[in-house]
């Protein structure tokens, strides 16, 4: 069961990893791609530059090792940015399944990885 879980918990941190890092790249990059993606939804351009920041920001604090603090916020983070900008694409009505499952499929690897990550990445309450 524990190699199971380690397995888990790595192929969901390194597809969430490769995910937020190519994105935050393009993002802070301003790549045409990303600012037609975020354009109708009304975000301004240089939204692109802070969110990028962050989630390359997020990223290193997830893989390296220590920092549990910090790791909780990474994940906490990038839980507001996925599912907000999936409700960014639905209230503005854009249903395409490119739009949607990017938004989708990064929740699942992050709650995977949250969940699955070893003891040693977790904060332990002093009340347990």
């Amino acid at each position: 069961m524990e190699k199971r879980n380690k397995i888990i918990y790595w192929v969901a941190t390194v597809l969430l990893a490769i995910g937020m890092l190519q994105s935050g790249i393009f993002a802070v990059l301003r790549t045409k791609q990303w600012v037609d993606l975020i354009t109708p939804l009304g975000y301004p351009v240089y939204f692109l530059t802070i969110l990028g920041t962050w989630k390359i920001l997020g990223v290193i604090a997830i893989l390296i090792p220590r920092f549990k603090l910090l790791k909780e916020w990474a994940y906490a983070g990038f839980f507001f940015a996925m599912t907000g900008a999936l409700a960014s694409h639905l209230a503005c009505g854009d249903y395409a399944i490119k739009a949607i499952l990017g938004p989708v499929f990064q929740t699942i690897f992050l709650l995977s990885s949250w969940y699955f990550r070893p003891a040693s990445r977790k904060i332990v309450s002093v009340n347990q």
